[in-house]
């Protein structure tokens, strides 16, 4: 018969000492000073921007540059400092990140359907290219949108064609509250509504709190981040830009009426920004005042940057004009699609026959403007036309700082 095995009990010395080897071992592990320990007691950093993070691709750890782009030499310190930044509302990356955001945002529409994006489109020179654009609930605008590129260097301050806003700040929210165009008009909440819709986004909060120091959204940080997104629009690389960088570098590195008086057209350009002889023919007669065979169009529209001349009236569209109106900058101006603040011309060669023969007398008009127009062959209307393709600028209306970031 066999009997079950019996286990010896060990000795209590041993016992003890089996006691004290599994104590040290767990205090080795605990402490982590066990060489043979494969635990791993990282923790992953908790993202203190879930919301943007969700909604957009910014990467707020690497905001991208808006202070210190790049630009041609020919921006130089004189064109910079025509900037019309205030020191109340210097651009930062932040800013200017943040109003890439608010301008993209579908949703600061009433009904989520419209941003400052849809009508201002980057591909085209941040300009709608309908004669209206369309709001929020179908209703149709009465002035054309305007294009961005190189606001900035408008020095007359007022903005809107017909001058209503004090300057980009003040006019950065008027679309958002209109009633055709964004919505939230008084009928609609006013823009404490939509400051209250901010507060339940996840992502403005996060973002306020990275641009300004803490999460509060008010009208003027959102008129300041959307100023400084904008006034970061600039157009420094047309084929005009990089042909006329040449000029600027070989002639002193001054912006002077002699250098942009000079051709383009030589062999000191590089083939792929050399003017063609219709292009440097409408140049000339673009620049040269009257007085030296040109048409004198500089003189309001004044280069580097094409903005508008600040002391610059109204251009004679109909008799008696009253309305002192403003234009945008020419930069991408082939690319409007309308034209005029009610976008009546649909083609630039109906705007030259406009300056050639349609201007008519009112108290609003450019005195520069003679009544009639100004004298223009049919082939000089076409050479300016040409000209003012080459104030095209592809990398400002493909550059991504100025996409949207929105990824939902």
């Amino acid at each position: 018969m066999q009997h079950p095995t019996v286990q010896k009990s060990r000795p209590t010395s041993q016992r003890l000492l089996g006691g004290l080897c599994i104590f040290i071992s767990l205090v080795l592990s605990a402490c982590g000073g066990s060489s043979s320990s494969t635990s791993d007691n990282s923790t992953t950093p908790t993202n203190p921007y879930p919301g943007v993070t969700a909604y957009t691709s910014l990467d707020l750890s690497a905001p991208l540059n808006y202070t210190s782009p790049t630009l041609l030499a020919h921006y130089d310190a004189s064109v910079l400092a025509t900037n019309n930044q205030t020191a109340a509302n210097v651009t930062t990356d932040k800013g200017a990140t943040l109003g890439r955001v608010l301008f993209n945002d579908v949703r600061l529409s009433f009904n989520n359907t419209k941003s400052c994006a849809s009508c201002h489109s980057q591909a085209n020179g941040f300009v709608d290219q309908a004669q209206f654009s369309t709001g929020f609930a179908g209703g149709l605008t009465t002035a054309h949108t305007m294009r961005l590129g190189n606001v900035a260097f408008y020095q007359g301050n007022s903005m809107f064609w017909d001058k209503r806003a004090t300057s980009i700040e003040d006019q950065a929210t008027d679309p958002i509250q209109n009633a055709t165009e964004m919505g939230f008009d008084a009928t609609h909440g006013g823009l404490a509504a939509l400051l209250t819709k901010m507060q339940t986004l996840p992502y403005y909060p996060e973002l306020f709190k990275w641009a300004f120091g803490d999460s509060t959204i008010t009208e003027t940080r959102i008129q300041n981040a959307l100023a400084q997104f904008q006034r970061s629009m600039v157009s420094a690389n047309s084929q005009w830009d990089r042909a006329y960088a040449v000029v600027y570098a070989s002639n002193g590195n001054t912006n002077s009426p002699q250098n942009f008086g000079r051709s383009l057209a030589g062999n000191n350009i590089p083939a792929a920004d050399r003017f063609t002889t219709s292009q440097d023919r409408g140049r000339a007669l673009f620049i040269q005042g009257p007085n030296n065979g040109g048409k004198g169009c500089a003189g309001c529209h004044q280069p580097p940057t094409f903005a508008l001349d600040p002391n610059s009236r109204s251009n004679g569209l109909d008799q008696g004009e009253t309305k002192i109106f403003k234009s945008p900058s020419l930069k991408n101006v082939a690319l409007s699609g309308r034209f005029m603040h009610d976008g009546r011309f649909s083609s630039l060669e109906q705007v030259l026959a406009h300056y050639a023969t349609g201007i008519q007398a009112g108290p609003a008009r450019d005195n520069r403007l003679p009544v009639g127009g100004i004298g223009m062959t049919a082939q000089e209307q076409a050479d300016i036309v040409a000209f003012l393709q080459t104030l095209t600028d592809t990398t400002l209306n493909t550059d991504s700082r100025f996409g949207s970031p929105f990824i939902k």
